[in-house]
């Protein structure tokens, strides 16, 4: 018993830790102008050389539980950075950690730390949805499929709800590379017709 709790403990301290951490570099990215445009997030993770798609991951993922830069400016970064295929892996492997981790906050630590992460206007706009008990795990699917949709605040809201984390992680894993792919290849297609211009 006492082991557990042992363990327990460390589990909370390095969750806090990792929190504090990865707000500290959201910040400090944000200061230096990193995430201002797809331009200047462009020229960072160029300069970093064979660690750009890592950094550019973390970046992903870090952008679902911090937002710094709406999702979809992030997606047409990485297809510029590194092509639409590399650019769409990429992202995709990053936006999925992000949400599971959003997740898993939400899960594990509840109502009061989302609203730490999620805008109380917004935080309002969305918490109704925990009201349709199962029909959420719907909603949350088709939601996820939508460009538009806040993926953000849904998986924080997601990890409020009673839904599985098997549920969960699979539509996340079938419902992300859809819109990711939208923005990667119709960010190469734009590029394309500019080139041709």
């Amino acid at each position: 018993m006492a082991k557990k709790n042992y363990v327990s403990i460390i589990s909370k301290v390095m969750t806090v830790f990792l929190i504090i951490a990865c707000a500290a570099l959201a910040i400090a990215g944000y200061r230096a102008g990193i995430f201002e445009s797809v331009e200047t997030l462009q020229a960072f993770i160029g300069s970093a050389g064979l660690w750009g798609p890592l950094i550019f991951m973390f970046i992903q993922a870090l952008q679902v539980i911090i937002p710094m830069l709406p999702g979809f400016v992030t997606c047409i970064a990485g297809a510029l950075i590194f092509g639409p295929i590399a650019g769409f892996i990429y992202s995709y492997i990053g936006v999925c950690i992000g949400s599971v981790a959003a997740f898993y906050l939400a899960r594990r630590y509840g109502t009061s730390l989302v609203k730490k992460f999620v805008k109380e206007e917004t935080y309002n706009k969305y918490i109704s949805w925990l009201e349709k008990g199962k029909k959420f795990d719907i909603i949350f699917l088709l939601a996820i499929f939508l460009p538009t949709a806040p993926d953000d605040v849904l998986c924080f809201v997601a990890g409020l709800t009673k839904i599985r984390w098997k549920k969960f992680v699979t539509i996340i894993l079938l419902g992300k590379p859809f819109v990711i792919a939208l923005y990667s290849v119709g960010t190469a297609g734009f590029s394309q017709i500019l080139n041709f211009l």
